[in-house]
């Protein structure tokens, strides 16, 4: 393979953050044809960004001639990993089964399965190997070898058991499910090698001494570091909640804002983890974010990147259309309905009754838009108003079915960056 070692890359991309040997894991990927894994428990119906940086992880190992296993957890996820705060709530069995089906269908463009490349990736399903085994063989084969107290030493657990609630039975076994899965992993597809999360590191290396207990083999977990904003805070969550891959969760265009919204300080962090760009290519971007931070161009070449790979090319030019005619840069009718319900999502909004017959001044006032009456008079007054990036030179101006954006939609605009969007209900 040309380029960098794999984890040299992954040094470079700052995704590594805990391994149990990196010497004698180069020494195997050096080898030969390494098998991984990595899995994703269903415990919403869509994965989000966090689950991608583990996804891109198991594709860069396959671009550099390695083996990815994809794992949905249909058995894991019917448990959960314990939450430092409280007990998990219990989904039903064929919740959680559709969820599986979703999150492979999900996974599956950012790995490489065709037939007949001895690289090619697996997706597996856990439930498939523990749904037939019965209590008395998991206690025996795989309990017998867990230590009670270095479960209790793990951090989420530890928190639980000092709180009020506790922690249930079942959510403490959790650490014994997943190590399971390295094992018969190991077993079944010589998968020599686990990545997750660091905050997944117990469990992790859990997986690596059970498979050492009963097999008597040294196998390897690579941890991922956590990504935060630069204040330490988690990364991707917005006001509104979770960044999903899912676009009717989040939609393209709010994705994509997300991602240009990024701070300077961490653009840099963000391109080396989540994208494809080279080295070359993020050090220059990085260079032009510190010389030139207004211009965004690392922001943008983020956003664009991602966005593509999640939803393709064609979403970009679509969120990209709808954020320059939003400030009045571009033909906001050209825009389709549901991209254009995404961007007015993203801005202030409310809904007016066409029965009130509202005035351009009463849709400064309603959004926001204007503190008061008199201000948005002056504001039409001066020449800041606009409706639909039309500007409107008189207070009394009303909307006609003509000026709503199909059907609905009025987009309303003070001066060049101040904008809402407007609603307009009832006949």
């Amino acid at each position: 393979m040309t380029g960098p070692h794999i984890l040299d890359d992954l040094a470079w991309r700052g995704l590594i953050a805990q391994s149990t040997d990196l010497d004698a894991l180069r020494r195997d990927l050096d080898a030969g044809m390494v098998t991984l894994y990595s899995g994703i428990d269903p415990t919403a119906p869509s994965a989000h960004i966090g689950h991608l940086l583990q996804w891109l992880t198991l594709a860069r190992f396959q671009q550099a001639g390695h083996r990815p296993i994809a794992l949905v957890g249909g058995a894991t996820g019917l448990i959960g990993d314990p939450k430092p705060t409280s007990e998990r709530t219990l989904n039903d069995r064929d919740v959680v089964a559709g969820w599986v089906d979703k999150l492979g269908a999900q996974l599956r463009p950012f790995l490489d399965f065709s037939s007949g490349a001895p690289n090619a990736a697996l997706l597996v399903n856990n439930l498939d190997w523990t749904e037939g085994l019965s209590a008395l063989d998991f206690l025996r084969d795989v309990g017998k070898h867990f230590r009670v107290g270095r479960m209790l030493a793990k951090e989420a657990v530890s928190r639980r058991m000092e709180s009020d609630e506790g922690i249930s039975y079942a959510e403490f076994s959790y650490q014994l499910l997943q190590s399971y899965d390295f094992l018969e992993l190991y077993r079944r597809y010589g998968c020599t090698l686990q990545t997750g999360g660091s905050d997944q590191w117990g469990n992790l290396t859990a997986g690596t001494d059970l498979v050492h207990r009963v097999e008597g083999r040294s196998l390897h977990a690579l941890g991922t570091p956590l990504i935060t904003k630069a204040d330490g805070t988690k990364f991707g969550k917005t006001e509104s909640g979770t960044v999903w891959l899912d676009r009717e969760l989040t939609s393209p265009y709010a994705f994509y804002q997300f991602w240009i919204q990024a701070e300077d300080a961490m653009v840099g962090t963000y391109l080396r983890a989540f994208t494809w760009l080279s080295h070359d290519e993020i050090t220059e971007l990085e260079r032009l974010t510190e010389e030139k931070p207004q211009a965004r161009e690392a922001q943008r070449a983020l956003a664009r990147s991602v966005t593509a790979l999640v939803h393709g090319e064609d979403e970009v030019e679509r969120a990209e259309a709808a954020s320059r005619a939003l400030f009045g840069r571009g033909e906001l009718a050209a825009l389709d309905a549901s991209t254009l319900a995404a961007a007015v999502a993203e801005i202030p909004s409310f809904t007016a009754t066409r029965s009130e017959k509202p005035t351009i001044v009463d849709l400064l006032v309603g959004s926001g838009l204007s503190a008061s009456r008199g201000a948005a008079r002056r504001t039409v007054a001066e020449g800041g108003a606009y409706v639909n990036n039309t500007k409107i030179e008189t207070e009394d101006w009303e909307p006609a079915d003509a000026d709503l954006l199909h059907g609905r939609w009025l987009v309303v605009r003070r001066g060049k960056r101040n904008t809402a969007g407007v609603e307009l209900v009832g006949s």
